[in-house]
Order: structure tokens, then C-alpha cells, then sequence
């Protein structure tokens, strides 16, 4: 999310960076390429107006100018605009109501409704230990109504079963009474999308929000439509009472103008970004954080707790004591690695939450890709047990199996064995505790191929 804007600013103002004074010409310039950027990315024209404006009244004033190192005074004067334009934290789901806490879902057809209410559903069973019944009220689609019973089996929440002969209304009546009876925590309400804002749509979903009295009344919004994502959202809010915003597929949005825009033109908090189509991929929305990875600082917060959610902690104590006991680190090893890596968002999540990657030359960065990962665990898969302990006995004739086991070539065999191996020097120089010694080994061999992942 956010390359080409991302790649905009900080290229514009790494120029400034080096610089040892800041004058009014060169800061006029970089605000004007600031504006360019924010234009491109799909920005609202509004919010690029005030932006610039905020941004243009500090940095001329003392706060830059007067800076001993005015380049990063600027580049924490764009930091601190950006929070300030997307909210200045994370806006929580308000669930302190008599049980069950109702939420609401609305938005376009299209919009990947249906699936939110599935990530939302495991976020709040596994992140905040919440009972959750779900309930779909789109009886113009009953394939939406068993698309939700199958997303909720797949997460783990009760399904309230309903049809398309019935009343919106009367189905979400009966949802209610049903997830009293059950004593659940949290319903949340699936409802119709038109293909665009309606009369009959925004009546329909007004009765369902006086009949639920809702604690919360989520718009979800595809944030691939830039700053018509935020223009829907304030058809929305006109006409109900939302409490915020849920921006889908925001992992595919290279620009960002609808994550700079909501907040702005409708005044209410994006509470969530779905990054992916894995039930998984629910991410609460942090302004900070986000600003940060814009500006390539990384977001090394949400990668420890990512960190600490998905990495099995018992077999990362297990290496770490296999290792020191002087054993090598193996293939089935290096498998584990990749699977939690992958939990964690695969390789390119990980890059783009590390400060400094942004820096890294793209062809390193196009090579660090997650087909490779799944890649490298099926050859690995394809090996008896014997061979994933001890690789050394992997050669010529085995290799020709493993890479018709796992559909691969035998230079994929090789180069998989080539990385086990350089990882397996690096994770023995950690252990005796050279990190430094790892580091320059690691970086030395970056700019000449892959990744070790």
C-alpha cells in the first residue's frame, strides 16, 4: 500500500535531507512536489489543499529554518501533517454495552463486505476473546447469505441462518434475540450493497440501524477508488449515523488517496484495513504507523506484535537451544522459519514494516518474493526426513527426485540447499554471538542475489 506516493515523498525529501540549510526557495519546492504526490496518489483535492497549507506554515517558519538539521525538522513537520490527516491514534471498536455489543455493516456491492465480517468475526474470537454470532440481511443474494455461513464456519463464529423470502428487518430482530438467548458478546450484521447509493438502500439500512440501535455502524469501502471510496463513505454518513470505516484491499492500493481522504471528508476514524483476502488479513488502522511506512521509517511496532501473535514461541525456544547445544541448523528448521514467516504476511509485509528497506535497490526487493517461499517448502516436503536432517547427502540422484516430487528444477533444488547453507553459517556465527559478523555477511551477500530468507 501507498508505493507510488511513498516513493514520491521520500524521494523528494531525502534531497532535502543531506542538505546542511534550508531556505524559503527549496522548501517552497519540495511542497510543491509534496502537493504533486498527493495529487497522483488520488488525494481529495480539499484534503491537498489544507495539507499543504499546514505543512507550508510550518516548515517556512522557525521550526525548519532554525533547525540544525532542518531536512529531518521537515520531514517530521510532513510526519506529523499525515497523522494528522488520518486521525492521531487508533479509534477502537466501542463493545462497552450491554451484551451482545451490535455491529453494523454497510457499503457497496462489491466492497468485500461479507468478507470483513468474517476477518472482524476471528479478530475479535482471537484478539479480544469475544463470543460472535454473525447474520446476513441481504436477501437480494443468497449466495451472499451462504457465503457468510461459510466464512463463519471457517472462523469459528456462530452463523444465524436467514433467507431471501424474509425482511431484512425481521431477520436482524430474531439474530438479536437469538445471540441473547446464546449469550454472546458480539453480533455483527452483514447487509445489502447496491452497486451505488440509492433511495431504497439507504432506507433499508436506516430501519435496520433504528431497530438495532448498533454500538457500532461500520461503512466498508474498497480503498482501490481513491477518493471516491471517501465520497461514498459521506453519502454514507449523511444519511447514517457511522461510527467509522473499514478501507478493503488496501494491499493492492499502490496510491493511498482513500486512506488520506476519509478521515477528512466524512470526520469519522478508519478503524480497520483489510490487507488480504486470508481471514487473517484485518489490521487495526494506526495513523503513526502508517505515516511512518509512507515516509520508508518502517513500522517495527506492528511487526514485534505481529512477531509476538504468530510466532510459536516453544519451537523458537527449541531452535534456539538446539543451536546452542553446538547441532546444526537443518532443513526442517529452515521450514519452520518459512511458515512463520508466512503467518506473519510473508516476505514482502516484513520488508515493508523494516526501516531502511525502502532504500534497498528494487532488484533486490522484486526478488524477495512469497511464491518463492512456498516454492522452497515444497522441495523441502519432497525430502525423506533423513535428507532434511543431514542435506550434505542430497546430490545428484536425489536432487533429480526431490525436484520432480516437488514440480520444480533441479537448480531450484540447488539454490534452495546454496541458501539453507549460507543461513546455516549465519545462524552458527549468531550463536557464538558474532552479530556483527552476521550482519556484514548479510549484508555483503544482498546485493549480489536473493534474499537468505
Amino acid at each position: 500500500m501507498f508505493d507510488s506516493l511513498s516513493d514520491r515523498l521520500q524521494g523528494t525529501i531525502k534531497r532535502l535531507r543531506g542538505q546542511s540549510r534550508l531556505t524559503e526557495e527549496n522548501v517552497q519546492e519540495t511542497i510543491r512536489e509534496v502537493r504533486k504526490a498527493l495529487l497522483e496518489a488520488d488525494v481529495a483535492l480539499p484534503v491537498v489543499r489544507e495539507f499543504i497549507a499546514r505543512v507550508k506554515e510550518r516548515a517556512v517558519g522557525q521550526e525548519v529554518l532554525s533547525s540544525l538539521t532542518p531536512g529531518q525538522a521537515l520531514v517530521k513537520v510532513v510526519n506529523d501533517e499525515l497523522i494528522a490527516v488520518m486521525g492521531e491514534g487508533n479509534d477502537d471498536l466501542n463493545l462497552n454495552v450491554q451484551p451482545p455489543a451490535v455491529i453494523l455493516m454497510a457499503g457497496l456491492q462489491g466492497a468485500g463486505k461479507t468478507t470483513t465480517v468474517g476477518k472482524l468475526s476471528r479478530w475479535l474470537t482471537e484478539r479480544r476473546d469475544k463470543k460472535v454470532m454473525v447474520a446476513s440481511c441481504d436477501v437480494y443474494r443468497p449466495a451472499a447469505i451462504r457465503q457468510l455461513e461459510t466464512v463463519a464456519g471457517e472462523v469459528g463464529a456462530e452463523f444465524f441462518p436467514s433467507d431471501a423470502g424474509q425482511d431484512p428487518v425481521d431477520i436482524a430482530r430474531a439474530a438479536l434475540e437469538q445471540a441473547r438467548k446464546q449469550h454472546r458478546d458480539v453480533l455483527i450484521i452483514d447487509t445489502a450493497g447496491r452497486l451505488h447509493v440509492d433511495a431504497e438502500m439507504m432506507d433499508e439500512i436506516r430501519r435496520l440501524h433504528e431497530a438495532l440501535n448498533p454500538a457500532e455502524t461500520l461503512f466498508v469501502v474498497d480503498s482501490m477508488t481513491g477518493q471516491d471510496a471517501a465520497n461514498t463513505a459521506k453519502a454514507f454518513n449523511d444519511a447514517l449515523a457511522l461510527t467509522g470505516v473499514v478501507l478493503t484491499k488496501a494491499d493492492g492500493d499502490a496510491r493511498g488517496g482513500a486512506a488520506l481522504s476519509v478521515r477528512h471528508i466524512t470526520g469519522k476514524p478508519i478503524k480497520f484495513l483489510g490487507m488480504g483476502e486470508k481471514t487473517t488479513a484485518l489490521e487495526p488502522f494506526h495513523p503513526d504507523r502508517v505515516a511512518s511506512r509512507i515516509l520508508g521509517m518502517g513500522d517495527v511496532v506492528s511487526l514485534v506484535e505481529e512477531a509476538t501473535r504468530e510466532v510459536d514461541q516453544g519451537k523458537a525456544e527449541k531452535l534456539a537451544r538446539k543451536i546452542k547445544k553446538g547441532k546444526s541448523f537443518d532443513l526442517e528448521d529452515l521450514r519452520d522459519q518459512l511458515g512463520q514467516m508466512s503467518k506473519m504476511g510473508g516476505v514482502n509485509s516484513l520488508l515493508e514494516k523494516l526501516p531502511g528497506t525502502s532504500d534497498l535497490p528494487d532488484a533486490i526487493k522484486n526478488k524477495a518474493h512469497d511464491k518463492d517461499m512456498g516454492r522452497m517448502v515444497a522441495i523441502i516436503n519432497s525430502m525423506t526426513p533423513k535428507e532434511r536432517r543431514h542435506p550434505e547427502i542430497i546430490k545428484g540422484r536425489r536432487k533429480r527426485r526431490i525436484a520432480a516430487g516437488s514440480g520444480t528444477q533441479v537448480q531450484d533444488v540447488n539454490r534452495l540447499l546454496k541458501q539453507h547453507m549460507q543461513m546455516s553459517k549465519m545462524v552458527k556465527q549468531f550463536s557464538k554471538g558474532g552479530m556483527n559478523k552476521m550482519m556484514k555477511s548479510l549484508k555483503g551477500r544482498m546485493p549480489g542475489g536473493r534474499m537468505p530468507f
